[in-house]
């Protein structure tokens, strides 16, 4: 069965090639033009991944991002033309898995995509992994603080299998880009930062002030069990 992707992009052409070259590779694609239109077709569809633009009509980018995770853990890349670094940051920090710069090439956007969804459905059967009060469940993707179910991304998810499984040793921003993301390229390490914001809210008694887990200055990230 073909993998189903939403995409919602504004500009006819980027849209038009973009969708004819992921149909192409194999990929089943229902494409929109603006936020409102691409959020409705989101509800009422089901896809597998989301590639949304940052600047649309309607409602923005973020915005969107920010309806479909409150809705779901899908998996969401953005697309931006924007050299503004803030607004790159906002998209993650709201949700989305990774993003892509304007002007693209084909195959960097299909390993992107594909690096994304083989996240998404690489469930490893490992043994339950308990820490303290947190419970990881790798065969099944579930984790649980207090017997309480963690609402995490599949990004998220990794992201947290990779950082219990460390053993308490420091993991460096790069280290969990190739781990977690798949990434063999120098990739921006705001997409780790703002992963692990999403996971510190989600499990630390505090988030401003994480016990569990610790930044090491100038290094990356620990787990402290």
């Amino acid at each position: 069965m073909k993998e189903r992707i939403l995409f919602v992009e504004d500009d006819p052409a980027i849209r038009d090639l973009t969708t004819r070259g992921l149909e192409q590779a194999g990929f089943d694609v229902e494409a929109e033009s603006d936020g409102h239109q691409g959020l409705l077709r989101f509800r009422n569809g089901s896809f597998d991944l989301v590639l949304l633009d940052l600047m649309l009509p309607s409602l923005g980018g973020v915005e969107v991002c920010r309806h479909i995770r409150s809705e779901s853990t899908i998996p969401i890349v953005m697309l931006t033309a924007k050299t503004d670094t803030s607004d790159v940051v906002l998209g993650l920090e709201v949700g989305a898995d990774d993003y892509l710069t304007k002007p693209f090439e084909m195959p960097e956007l299909l390993a992107r995509l594909r690096a994304v969804l083989r996240r998404a459905s690489d469930a490893q059967k490992d043994e339950v992994m308990t820490l303290g009060d947190l419970e990881i469940r790798p065969d099944a993707f579930v984790a649980t603080k207090a017997g309480r179910h963690l609402d995490l991304t599949a990004t998220e998810f990794r992201l947290l299998l990779e950082l219990a499984r460390s053993g308490g040793r420091v993991r460096t921003r790069d280290a969990l880009l190739e781990n977690v993301w798949n990434y063999d390229y120098l990739g921006d390490s705001r997409i780790v930062d703002m992963a692990v914001k999403r996971l510190r809210d989600k499990i630390e008694d505090d988030p401003r002030n994480p016990t569990r887990i610790v930044t090491v200055r100038g290094v990356g990230y620990r787990f402290e069990a």
